[in-house]
């Protein structure tokens, strides 16, 4: 196997190049080779990884799977035992194999899909084909894949064996021939270089040519895109080879046919060939086959569209008597049948025909010969009828024969195997399973294990093995049975469920259970006796029918729980002892029996069971106290009752001669059952016992001759309400067995809180031994006074409870006897009315009128006619009439404004006359608010009028519809709301109060058409709400109060205060009140609202709903009166989404904040973008706005009034910074303005000489500051003054850098968006393996070095060797993942837009923006911004104007170049697009157009350019006077103009640079561009190398002026967040840590213990360069590394310094500067001490992290070598490596040889071995 590229990186491909080579590190390498990790068992998956094909080996159980560009090795149990790696190659399908890529310029790296893949046993070798190379195949051996036997080097057209498209199948077979195997593929038509391959070849699998068909049978074809066979499979037994496939029946046949070909195994010539149609009755074309011993089974497509499957089976006995009859006709009878009709045919548009040999041909040439006609195709189609029918499409069949039976599986199109009994003609699946992913088709390749026990299913993502038959899987008989398996059965003896082999006693009869033989289980039938009393042991006997025979000295036995005894079998019959008392468990609380199961037992497994259980007669007894006796003989035990001594007894009668009552079982006895129980049968008299009046109960009884002679006193029982009553009771005698008891005579006097109560009763017997009471037995007492309140109430009571209204003492109602006679009333008092509801009613009556009070009559006779209202009368209803208490009457029509009181007057009393009057008012009806609504209805209606509060039945209609009414119905208003409608139209409003009826005729409602909308956006919030949403739409000033709302899953607590707020009600004086905010639904869901304002009939603007804490948004919608229409189908699918509200920080974390006027205010936060936009963010400083000039996640940058504001009230002294976002208002402090500066009255020359003093001054006393440095105590104070310099600089130009970086900060919000959509432009693995590891190779591909002319015979052996270098170093590198692409990737695009903002001149390369000082533009030059519209698209070539043009503004400076305007404008242009895939800009012209015909092609050098003393300048923007808001276009460049770039263009065969040329000089003319360079005298270039010359160089770096120095600061301040965010994704472990760089850590500490350095700097200093100065800092200089960009020179300047202070970071010693320290160091003085410390905590935190196995690394390294095997190619990349060991060959043979180890595994002999093979060295050996 190649070297693993062990890289992998999930955002960005990161990796130092290789160091200087190390003999220690190589032994390391050679000493830690890791196994392949195991795979999961019982399934198999690689990641990212298509399968395609699945072999097994026959004898060895070992399967191979074919993916694109791998194959694996697996185990049978499905563990991983190799890999190889087979692609992605360069390729293409329209060339042959190439070896020079100039061969085929279209190939392209091409992924290698596997085609065929086969087993051949006798070689031992594995066939793999591949779709790449016109499908040419390789042998590698069975035992380890990786080991490759034969590959073509050269292959030629004979040797194409598989499609080169994957959509196209190709089938083959390994066949075996005398001495040899051969190889038969069968393939359809793929691509226009496959038209000379037949369908099918007849291949050697040996020799010099392997997998050729030169010399074997094709099947030669006429015109192969008339027969492009479509191959589903290929099978062979044991004399002929099988083919089914699909194609058109023939020439002039359009309609496609299934087909199986038949060849016999010994024609390596295919003479045999013969074909014939397959057809399943009614069903479409075969999808999937099988051939099965002595069965051909076919899946083939059904229902519409074929989207279903029929599964059909042709014996192929059939199937070759179809063949043979086809042959016969074409070899003797000219292809003609009986009747003349041709029933055979030569096929395939060859020459030959059938023709006419002797009779006895076929017999004698069993297998065709040369002479015999071929191929034969039969037109009689063998028919079969479906045996099942499928609803999924059937990709795959494999089938098993066990013991007679067939079974077939079945795998469909969606991942689903079926499992299908083939029972005759008919088919019966009897188990679907989930295999593969939903939605992924099973391979055809679904095979049996040899010992048919398991089944490999493989998909696209996976393989799986599953077992034949999970008998195991069920527990018992019953859900064996069920399963319906034919493949398992229930093995009684054994007592589980088996395939029959694994059933021992299978044979014999009775022993093993088959679902379609046997559908019950073994089972109990009967037991005798059904049950037991515990108190004694006994025998029980079992029926268990077909009992299987057991051997002499073998035995059952029965387990009755956990007590076992032993069986006697007879037949069917077995006899067992129950267990003793002791050994029986209690019964459980509340019942009189224990069930325990009995099990008939055969050693440890039970045969048969059932429940038996054991009872307790005195347990019954104590069960039920209200009837023992009859409880006793009732039950279902066999339980007996002696009446005198009150027991429950088990056995045959009762003890000491007692009589006995006898079980209801006992069927022979007549004194038997619950009714010979002496008992209670119930109530003599009286049932209705009145309370207070003495009464004598007597009771009814029955049986009482068992107590004869036996004298007992008998008392009754009452259960009062708080207590038990005894009374004394009498029996007296009667005829036969009845008798009545007499209890003594009592008054009742309970607490009575309803008008009757049952009181249960019951008697005793002597000492409590009470009588059963045959049923409920109960005495109901009752109270006149309650329920009778008044006198109709007591009168109209019941006549036989003998109540009368008694007005003694207090009047009431009492029992008559209760009463003295004089105190009885006969007539009542006249009513007495309390309230009327409604108070008011029509004119036109018909009001029901409710009348509440009290002697109302005793029934409705007595106010039948006694009723009037207002002197009108009213009508009472009977079925509302409640008696004394309510009347409801129907009003009489009476005059508008009538008045008066209620009246009711019954016969013989004074009328009752109510206190309350009663008017007849009209309703009048005037107008309606609003006129109009939606057709869906939900219009809250308003009906304004007079006297609309007009009695109590009052309801709204529109039109048809009713309209419900909102309460309260007010006197000026009702309010309803509408229903839906059919359509749009006018409807009348009426209102019914009553029977009367009121209509509002010259005002209708007008349905209108339903508001529709279209549009809604933003669709995110943050959870405060308040955000503006605006909806888009139709018709939407039709809604009166249109809604935005949200429902929410709420906690209670929520719910609670919701629920508080709730009880707020509509009141008919108060003004109409806003919705409430949120609202509790039925079901616990909680509705939050806003109310959206109607902008126009096309707008609505809504304010998101506020979502409460602790509740989770369920649906956002909008509620358009009755319309509801979810925010997800108006924003284009797009869910609402609330995120949390956003968290800012104090501006001051003591006193207020100082604001320096002119300033930028930087506020910082989290999650500030992600539910508002900066134009919706309103910042206010008091009265003031601070306007808000960028907003990211994390900052939020404002431009404050340019004067302090005032308070906005006047509390405060200060101004408070207020931040309100939606309904969100965040006060961060007071601000406090600092003091302006006065306004200087000196001339800007003045000012500016003052400030260049100011500077002077400055630096002279920081040379002063820093003579005394030699003195140590000084140095520090120099150093701290240093630092505060910096500091004071730093803040002078802050605002500049503050309002840069708001400008910055804005261009990167754009980039994110624009990379949500690109991604970030990473380099491929290739690409940057590459890169990294052969940095010497620039950006050209690896090269073999041993392909040239005469290295031919040396070939091999430099194979060879690099193969055993590989498995040398086949061992662990170190793996990185990390995630600081992205801040990287940011960083590189801030630096180039912040450069490219300032001129940059083209000949130097210094810019004005930049960190490097020696890259500094110091010269003011002035310059101008213009944006320019760049014409892009198809059109761009073409006239100004283009329509198909699209114009893309490009931002350039009036000073750049052509060639820096080219570069700007691709930037835009191809924005989002690799910059190896734009075309290069030397490459294109630009044009300036004006107008429809100004054309001018623009370049850096042309005729108009100037020339003054030896200078030529460079042409600009500036030069040729182009305006801002220009158009231009980029043209392809018609010849190459310069002559610099062609001279910069790489030449990769060479591998050589060529440099750039020196100071721009071109034929003694020298080019400048913003300045001229220094005027040197000749050869002063050839000594600015020399010593005094560099120390020239670096002494004027260091006095740079402080006027430059704030430049550097500016960029530096600008820049210093995507520095810090670059350096905190680098040194940050929030993420989990690399598992390579923990273990590296780990290695080191280990390393470090092991040698006893306790030094903690050198710990510190070999992690430092083994991670972050060997590989960040190299990323961190050479982004071009990982990133397809463009790094130009001032890029690349500012990156080195940012690596520097990265560097410096990283080190121990203590950073200082003075006034000899660089101006680089000086930048970031202030910030390397705050890197230095998160290094020391990244090291800390790694160190802290959960340890790194080797099994972990083991199985990470392991994952990614096969992911990285084939990039770059193996051999080119080993061939670097070996180039790398040779420089340092010696030293490593020594050191190898002395290590022990090394000597152990004889390292240095074998690297010597591999320098022999690879450039014949001459060695020791």
């Amino acid at each position: 196997m190649c070297l693993p590229l062990l890289l992998h990186f999930s955002t960005a491909p990161v990796m130092a190049p290789w160091p200087p080579f190390d003999p220690h590190l190589l032994l390391v390498l050679l000493l830690l080779c890791p196994p392949l990790p195991l795979a999961q068992a019982h399934r198999f998956s690689a990641l990212n990884t298509t399968f395609n094909h699945l072999a097994l080996a026959p004898g060895r159980g070992t399967l191979y799977v074919g993916a694109v560009n791998r194959l694996f090795q697996l185990s049978p149990e499905l563990q991983l035992e190799a890999v190889a790696v087979t692609g992605p190659v360069f390729d293409s399908p329209d060339c042959v194999p190439f070896r020079d890529p100039a061969e085929c310029p279209q190939a392209q790296l091409t992924n290698n899909a596997n085609q065929l893949l086969l087993v051949s046993s006798r070689a031992q070798e594995l066939v793999a084909c591949g779709q790449v190379r016109q499908g040419v195949c390789e042998k590698r051996h069975l035992e380890d894949v990786a080991k490759l036997l034969y590959q073509a080097e050269d292959p030629g057209d004979g040797q194409f064996v598989a499609a080169n498209a994957p959509g196209v199948a190709t089938v083959g077979l390994v066949v075996p021939a005398p001495g040899r195997d051969l190889l038969l593929v069968a393939r359809g038509l793929a691509g226009k270089l496959s038209g000379g391959v037949p369908p099918l070849t007849v291949r050697q699998l040996a020799g010099p040519q392997p997998f050729s068909s030169e010399g074997l049978g094709r099947l030669v074809v006429g015109d192969f895109s008339d027969y492009n066979n479509s191959y589903v499979a290929a099978f062979a037994n044991a004399r002929s080879a099988y083919f089914v496939f699909r194609r058109r029946g023939a020439r002039v046949q359009a309609e496609y046919r299934s087909y199986v070909a038949r060849v016999c195994l010994e024609d390596a010539n295919l003479y045999s060939y013969v074909e014939v149609p397959l057809t399943c009755q009614g069903q479409g074309l075969i999808q999937a086959a099988f051939l099965a011993p002595g069965t051909l089974l076919g899946a083939f497509a059904a229902g519409p569209r074929g989207a279903q499957a029929a599964l059909c089976a042709f014996p192929l006995a059939e199937l070759d008597r179809s063949m043979e009859q086809a042959r016969r006709l074409c070899y003797t009878a000219g292809g003609r049948g009986p009747s003349g009709m041709e029933e055979a045919t030569v096929e395939y548009g060859v020459t030959s025909r059938c023709v006419t040999l002797p009779p006895d041909s076929p017999e004698s040439y069993p297998c065709g010969d040369e002479h015999t006609p071929s191929p034969i195709a039969g037109r009689q189609p063998l028919e079969a009828r479906p045996l099942l029918q499928l609803v999924q499409p059937i990709s795959a069949i494999a089938a098993l024969q066990v013991d007679g039976h067939m079974v077939a599986f079945l795998g469909d199109t969606q991942g689903q195997l079926h499992k299908v009994f083939l029972n005759g003609s008919q088919g019966q699946v009897y188990h679907s399973q989930q295999v593969g992913p939903p939605g992924s088709a099973i391979s055809p390749d679904l095979l049996v294990d040899s010992s048919g026990s398991y089944l490999y299913v493989l998909t696209a993502q996976q393989v799986d093995r599953v077992p034949v038959a999970a008998c195991a899987q069920f527990s018992d008989c019953t859900s064996c049975l069920q399963a319906q398996d034919p493949l398992c059965g229930w093995c009684i003896l054994q007592g589980r469920c088996t395939r029959k082999g694994q059933c021992r006693r299978a044979a014999q009869p009775n022993q093993w259970l088959w679902s379609y033989e046997d559908s019950h289980c073994l089972h109990v039938q009967s037991l005798l006796p059904a049950h037991h009393p515990r108190q004694e042991q006994g025998q029980v006997t079992l029926s268990v029918p077909r009992l299987p025979t057991l051997a002499m000295d073998e035995y059952f036995h029965c387990a009755f729980g956990d007590y076992d005894s032993l069986a006697h079998v007879e037949g069917p019959h077995v006899a067992c002892v129950t267990p003793p008392q002791d050994q029986l468990p209690l019964n459980p609380p509340g019942t009189d029996h224990v069930t325990l199961s009995l099990a008939l037992m055969f050693e440890d497994v039970a045969v048969a069971a059932t429940n038996f259980s054991f009872y307790d007669c005195s347990a019954v007894q104590a069960l039920e106290v209200a009837a023992p006796c009859r409880a006793c003989v009732g039950s279902l035990w066999r339980c007996h009752w002696c009446p005198q001594s009150s027991r429950c007894v088990y056995g045959e009668h009762c003890p000491e001669g007692e009589r006995t009552i006898y079980s209801t079982q006992e069927m022979d006895i007549q004194v038997r059952g619950p009714g010979a129980c002496p008992q209670v049968e119930g109530l003599e008299g009286p049932l209705l016992v009145p309370v207070g009046w003495e009464s004598r109960l007597a009771l009814r009884v029955r049986n009482l001759q068992y107590f004869q002679g036996l004298p007992a006193s008998y008392h009754c029982w009452l259960e009062l309400p708080g207590k038990l009553q005894r009374l004394s009771a009498s029996l007296e005698e009667m005829t036969g067995d009845a008798g009545i008891i007499y209890c003594q005579a009592q008054q009742f006097h309970p607490s009575m809180t309803q008008r009757e109560l049952l009181v249960p009763i019951y008697v005793t017997r002597g000492k409590g031994q009470r009588l059963d009471n045959a049923g409920t037995l109960h005495v109901t007492l009752y109270d006149c006074a309650v329920g009778h309140p008044d006198c109709s109430h007591c009168q109209a009571a019941n006549g036989s409870l003998g109540c009368l209204w008694c007005s003694h003492g207090q009047p009431a109602c009492r029992y008559g006897p209760l009463c003295p006679p004089g105190a009885v009333e006969l007539l009542c008092p006249m009513p007495s009315i309390d309230t009327i509801e409604p108070l008011t009613g029509p004119p036109e009556g018909g009001l029901a009128l409710t009348i509440l009070g009290s002697n109302l009559g005793r029934d409705f006779a007595d106010v039948q006619d006694a009723v009037s209202v207002a002197g009108q009368p009213c009508n009472p209803d009977p079925s509302l009439y409640r008696t004394s208490a309510r009347i409801v009457c129907v009003t009489s029509p009476a005059p508008n404004g009538t008045t008066g009181p209620i009246q009711v007057a019954i016969k013989s009393r004074p009328p009752g006359i109510s206190t309350q009057h009663f008017t007849y008012q009209d309703p009048v009806l005037l107008s309606l608010s609003p006129q109009w609504g939606p057709q869906a209805g939900g219009t809250q209606l308003t009906i304004h009028g007079q006297h609309l509060q007009t009695g109590g039945n009052i309801s709204a209609f529109v039109g048809s519809q009713s309209c419900p009414i909102q309460e309260p119905v007010c006197p000026e208003a009702i309010v309803c709301h509408t229903m839906p409608q059919a359509g749009p139209g006018e409807a009348v409003v009426r209102v019914v109060f009553g029977h009367a009826q009121r209509t509002l005729l010259a005002i209708p409602f007008r349905y209108t058409a339903n508001p529709q909308l279209m549009a809604a956006e933003p669709s995110v919030s943050f959870r405060g709400g308040g955000r503006l949403i605006r909806v888009r739409g139709k018709d939407l000033d039709v809604v009166k109060q249109p809604l935005l709302s949200v429902w929410l899953e709420a906690a209670a607590k929520v719910q609670a205060v919701v629920a508080k707020s709730q009880d707020l009600r509509r009141s008919c004086r108060a003004p109409a009140s806003a919705p409430q905010a949120c609202v509790q639904l039925e079901g616990g869901l909680l509705q939050c609202s806003t109310v959206c304002s109607i902008n126009s009939s096309s707008l609505l603007l809504c304010r998101s709903p506020a979502v409460p804490d602790g509740a989770h948004p369920q649906r956002v919608f909008f509620t358009l009166d009755n319309m509801h229409v979810d925010f997800a189908s108006v924003s284009g699918g797009q869910d609402f989404l609330y995120q949390p509200n956003p968290r800012l920080a104090p501006l001051s974390r003591e006193g207020p904040a100082r604001l320096k006027p002119g300033n930028v205010l930087d506020v910082e936060g989290e999650g500030l973008n992600l539910g508002i936009s900066k134009e919706e963010v309103r910042v206010h400083i008091g009265d003031g706005e601070c306007l808000v000039k960028t907003l990211t996640l994390t900052h939020l940058y404002c431009e404050p009034p340019p004067r302090a504001p005032q308070p906005a009230n006047g509390s405060s002294t200060l101004p408070q910074f207020v931040v309100q976002m939606g309904n969100l208002r965040l006060a961060l402090g007071p601000v406090q303005y600092e003091a302006e500066p006065t306004q200087s009255t000196f001339p800007v020359e003045a000012q500016v000489g003052l400030g260049m003093g100011a500077a002077v001054l400055t630096a002279a006393v920081l040379l002063l500051t820093l003579m005394y440095r030699h003195k140590s105590k000084q140095a520090l104070r120099d150093y701290q003054k240093v630092l505060v310099q910096l500091e004071n600089l730093e803040i002078g130009v802050g605002d500049q850098c503050r309002k840069e970086f708001t400008d910055l900060m804005t261009e990167m919000t754009d980039l994110s968006s624009d990379l949500e959509g690109s991604g970030i432009p990473f380099l491929d693995y290739r690409t940057y393996a590459e890169r990294v590891f052969f940095p010497g190779h620039g950006g050209c591909p690896l090269q073999p070095t041993f392909e040239g002319p005469g290295e031919e015979g040396h070939r091999g052996p430099v194979r060879q060797g690099l193969t055993q270098l590989s498995n040398l170093l086949n061992s662990k590198l170190f793996l990185l993942t990390e995630v600081a692409g992205e801040p990287l990737y940011m960083l590189l695009r801030a630096i180039q837009y912040q450069v490219d903002k300032g001129p940059v001149d083209a000949v130097t390369g210094k810019a004005k923006r930049t960190l490097n000082d020696s890259r500094l533009l110091r010269e003011d030059v002035e310059f101008r911004p213009l944006t320019l519209m760049v014409l892009a698209g198809p059109g761009a070539g073409g006239a100004a104007g283009s329509s198909e043009a699209q114009r893309v503004p490009a931002r350039v400076l009036d000073t750049d170049t052509i060639t820096q305007v080219k570069e700007k404008v691709l930037d835009q242009v191809y924005k989002g697009t690799p910059f190896s895939q734009r075309p290069a800009v030397h490459t294109l012209d630009l044009e300036w157009r004006s107008g429809l015909a100004g054309h001018l092609t623009l370049s850096d050098e042309d005729l108009t350019s100037v020339t003054q003393n030896h200078w030529k300048r460079l042409n600009t923007l500036q030069h040729y006077k182009v305006p801002d808001g220009a158009t231009v276009g980029l043209i392809p460049q018609l010849h190459n103009r310069s002559a610099v770039s062609q001279s910069l263009a790489q030449s990769c065969p060479s591998r050589e640079n060529i440099p750039m040329l020196e100071d721009g000089e071109e034929g003694g003319v020298r080019l400048w561009h913003l300045v001229k360079g220094t005027e040197e005298p000749e050869g002063a270039k050839v000594r600015r190398s020399s010593l005094r010359e560099r120390e020239r160089e670096r002494a004027r770096a260091k006095a740079i002026p402080e006027i430059y120095l704030t430049r550097l600061l500016s960029m530096k301040g600008t820049l210093q967040k995507f520095v810090d965010d670059t350096f905190q994704a680098i040194l940050s472990v929030n993420r989990p840590v690399p598992i390579a760089v923990k273990y590296l850590f780990d290695f080191l500490d280990e390393l470090a213990e092991k040698h006893g350095i306790e030094d903690p700097e050198t710990l510190h200093i070999w992690k430092t360069n083994s991670l972050l100065l060997r590989f960040w800092v190299n990323t961190l200089k050479n982004p071009q590394l990982i990133f397809d960009v463009r790094v130009s020179d001032n890029v690349d300047a500012i990156l080195a310094v940012i690596a520097q202070t990265f560097i410096d970071s990283c080190t121990l010693s203590e950073h200082k500067v003075g006034r000899d320290s660089p101006v680089n160091k000086l930048l970031y003085a202030r910030e390397i001490p705050r890197y230095k410390q998160m290094v020391e905590r990244y090291y800390s935190d790694i160190r802290q992290s959960s340890p790194a196995s080797y099994q972990e690394m083991n199985s990470a390294l392991a994952e990614l070598s096969g992911n990285y095997t084939s990039a770059p190619h193996c051999l080119e990349a080993l061939q670097e490596l070996y180039n790398h060991i040779h420089r340092y060959y010696d030293q490593i043979i020594s050191a190898l040889e002395e290590d022990p180890v090394g000597q152990k595994m004889q390292l240095a002999c074998r690297l010597q071995q591999i320098a022999a093979l690879v450039e014949n060295k001459v060695t020791d050996l």
